[in-house]
């Protein structure tokens, strides 16, 4: 064989094209354009020794500049204990998935088991799931758990003040189940809810899907949503940033039926993306329905506590195509770093994280305004991450603060900056990002 790595035979490979209709490889690829075809061959380097590799990487890694940062989004700065590390390291932990013998994995289910209780009183929901990969898929996946659930329905309204990446997902999936995705608008910054109301007294309704904090980091009311929702008997689905739950009123006081997320704040570091986690909680009349896993606490035999993988159907792992979803597995490495989290820093640690990040963003907004270089964009509340619009070119400033050592949060649009602020800011930090824009 050229390649001794590469399990498939020649006949393997023959026998493969065969199954699916065509003669060759290059038959296969046949759709992909020509022009954008690599015929080439790969600019690999030779071979190096382990102390060359290492050489390489820490050149690699001394090109990354460390910013100090103040941007957010969807993912945010929040501090990590040192001990995190160490634990997840661990052999008996260093997995993605759940093990698909699942009741001799006891470490595992049990550690699952207590993420599912902790997000389940974090969110003030019934019943939690084994988490998901991320938030957008979180979020898509109760879209179609609303759709499923209806009988006359086949339309989900979207506030559009949802991060614009988890609309994507959610059009993403809509599309290839048949879903109809509408819009709600906005006002100031908030979803429109007499634009929610006309929409659901139009009918065809399954679900409504909001953001809290929403993508401008504004606090909204949803006062009565649920049961405006609830008397055209669709499900209200609310996102919501994890950490932010510590102090926020949560989805069940809100009367949601699915409340879903990110739990990347809950101290796992930004790594560049990822991975992260997504979490997904909803009422106990909707727990058959949950896509993913649900580890459960029982008794063996021999009366001792144990957990097990329950209230799975077989559809959900072998017949696919009857599956809810066909999420079976899930990010159980990043679900025990967020129990681990949540373990050492307690109740009270999470509210004080969640009090400083709010404390921080606020005194950063009153020194921008103070400026005189800055303007509210939004009249409405915010939790740890505001909008303000900017008098000058936006673009200039984020590389004058860039240039400085700081990370000047997230363009919105052509005036507008959107800063966040965690328990890691320090006084001192804004003010010297104050001090850097005075200068600008």
């Amino acid at each position: 064989m050229a390649y001794k790595y590469f399990p498939h035979t020649e006949a393997d490979i023959q026998a493969m094209l065969a199954r699916i209709g065509v003669t060759s490889l290059d038959e296969l690829f046949s759709d992909v354009p020509e022009c954008i075809r690599f015929r080439k061959e790969y600019d690999l380097p030779e071979a190096k020794s382990e102390l060359e590799i290492r050489e390489l990487f820490a050149r690699l890694a001394g090109s990354n500049k460390q910013l100090t940062c103040f941007a957010g989004a969807g993912v945010y700065d929040h501090y990590t204990p040192a001990v995190i590390p160490s634990i997840v390291e661990r052999s008996e932990f260093l997995t993605s998935y759940t093990p698909y013998q699942a009741e001799i994995s006891q470490g595992t289910l049990h550690y699952i088991f207590e993420f599912q209780s902790m997000m389940a009183e974090l969110t003030g929901m019934a019943i939690s799931n084994a988490s998901m990969y991320d938030g957008t898929t979180a979020t898509a996946e109760a879209v179609l758990m609303a759709n499923a659930a209806a009988k006359k329905a086949n339309k989900v309204l979207v506030s559009s003040t949802i991060d614009p990446r988890t609309l994507n997902v959610i059009l993403t999936y809509a599309h290839f189940h048949g879903v109809e995705i509408e819009l709600i608008n906005a006002v100031d910054g908030a979803t429109d809810l007499n634009d929610m109301q006309a929409r659901l007294d139009a009918g065809g309704v399954a679900g409504v899907v909001m953001q809290q904090p929403n993508r401008y980091g504004v606090v909204e009311d949803f006062t009565g949503v649920a049961d405006a929702c609830h008397a055209k008997k669709a499900m209200f689905v609310i996102n919501s940033v994890a950490a932010d739950l510590a102090l926020l009123r949560t989805p069940g006081e809100w009367g949601a039926d699915i409340a879903v997320g990110d739990v990347q704040s809950l101290g796992v570091p930004m790594s560049f993306g990822g991975p992260y986690a997504g979490y997904m909680c909803c009422t106990e009349k909707l727990i058959r329905k949950l896509p993913g896993r649900i580890v459960g606490r029982t008794k063996d035999t021999e009366g001792r506590r144990c957990f097990v993988l329950t209230l799975q159907a077989r559809e959900q792992h072998i017949r696919r195509e009857k599956a809810t979803s066909n999420i079976c597995s899930n990010q159980s490495l990043m679900a025990l770093w967020v129990t681990i989290y949540m373990s050492l820093m307690g109740k009270q640690g999470v509210k004080d994280a969640a009090q400083l990040s709010y404390d921080g963003a606020h005194y950063l907004q009153e020194q921008l305004l103070a400026t005189g270089r800055f303007t509210a964009t939004f009249s409405r509340p915010f939790f740890n991450e505001f909008c303000v619009d900017f008098n000058g070119d936006v673009d200039a400033l984020q590389k004058h603060l860039i240039d400085n050592g700081v990370l000047g949060g997230v363009k919105v649009d052509a005036n507008t900056i959107m800063f966040a602020v965690t328990e890691r800011r320090s006084k001192e930090e804004i003010d010297r990002l104050v001090e850097l824009i005075k200068q600008f």
